[in-house]
């Protein structure tokens, strides 16, 4: 009932299942990270000189959670995940065998469907391909790593959309939606079954040491979570991706038992009024993106997403969570910080717990 790198896991569960509920808990959501008090004193590991296996090598890859777990605090609802790391390499495109280049930091993947040949059901998961192997590999490492310590994460493989992007290239895609738009949806359904398909296998290896799922986005359920996402939706309309991705969101939402919507950046903001119609779609994180203003600044949506019942996420710094909790309802809010230290982010939960008003 608690793990050794989150001791009160135990009642984390509890505002966790309160959260999704969108039930008062108190204080709002918080997942406050900082440097560790006393930490074990770890030398970083060293990183492999082939930067391919900064991502491959589970020895690696084991060090480097530990190192991460051990010098972290993980105040309120912060949980200390064990994962591969997130540049692309276990993402749905990656199955269906698009090409990708890892560098120490990220990933790159090419499209592999070129001009108006492009039957994406001719595409099948290749399960005795490279990249499925290794993430089989990957995810059955994590579960005996974090048994009693930490949480093994379900994986970062993309929606159906941005995979649909990676097979034809984001500026085809662009031609696609206005051209063939028809095609385009039909696409999506059929990318849809597959995204299922990859969710049901990986599940099935984490949920129990998870005791539901965690992902690349640091929430929890006692069920089977992820945060539904269209990044490709950046550069389109709202009627254009109403018409075309909405009608898969809304498949994920209702395959899923508890979802939230990853509004990245600023264009996105336009498409919060369509995503809030869908019924099973209980919360959005608003991330306005790098380079631009605190998510405070577009008070209009944060508030827009609280008149509709659903749960909010926000990352800001800490000197920001006091003016935040005076301008929002702490009911359904979450918020993401980071600390400079173990005890800047207890005396932050503390002080969250007196600035929280139930707003309704």
């Amino acid at each position: 009932m608690s793990l050794l790198y989150k001791p009160d896991w135990k009642d984390v569960k509890q505002h966790y299942l309160a959260w999704w509920a969108h039930e008062a808990i108190g204080r709002c959501g918080m997942a406050v990270y900082a440097p560790r008090d006393n930490s074990l004193v770890l030398e970083p590991p060293q990183q492999p000189e082939n930067p391919v296996d900064c991502w491959v090598d589970l020895d690696y890859v084991t060090a480097r959670n530990r190192y991460t777990h051990e010098r972290t605090y993980y105040g309120g609802e912060a949980l200390p995940h064990w994962s591969g790391g997130y540049a692309g390499q276990n993402s749905l495109a990656t199955y269906l065998g698009c090409p990708i280049t890892l560098d120490r930091e990220t990933g790159w993947i090419d499209p592999i469907l070129f001009g108006d040949d492009w039957d994406v059901t001719r595409l099948k998961i290749d399960r005795d391909g490279y990249w499925w192997k290794y993430n089989t590999a990957l995810l059955e490492r994590s579960v005996i790593e974090a048994q009693g310590k930490s949480l093994p994460v379900i994986g970062a493989f993309g929606g159906p959309g941005d995979t649909l992007a990676w097979l034809r290239g984001t500026q085809q895609l662009l031609l696609d939606v206005a051209l063939e738009p028809e095609r385009v949806l039909a696409a999506e359904h059929y990318l849809m079954d597959l995204w299922i398909e990859v969710y049901e296998y990986t599940y099935r290896i984490v949920h129990a040491t998870a005791e539901g799922s965690t992902g690349w986005f640091g929430l929890w359920s006692p069920g089977k979570f992820y945060a539904s996402q269209c990044d490709f939706s950046y550069m389109i309309s709202p009627t254009m991706f109403a018409k075309l991705f909405i009608p898969v969101i809304e498949r994920q939402t209702n395959y899923l038992d508890d979802t939230v919507y990853h509004v990245d950046g600023i264009c996105a903001f336009a498409h919060v009024p369509a995503l809030l119609e869908l019924p099973r779609l209980q919360a959005l994180q608003i991330l306005p993106g790098a380079g631009k203003p605190s998510p405070l600044h577009y008070l209009d949506t944060l508030r827009l997403v609280q008149s509709k019942g659903r749960n909010l996420h926000i990352t800001i710094p800490p000197e920001e969570v006091e003016e935040a909790l005076g301008l929002l309802s702490a009911r359904g809010l979450f918020i993401e910080t980071w600390c400079s230290s173990e005890t800047q982010a207890k005396d932050l939960l503390r002080n969250a717990e007196k600035w929280s008003r139930d707003r309704g």
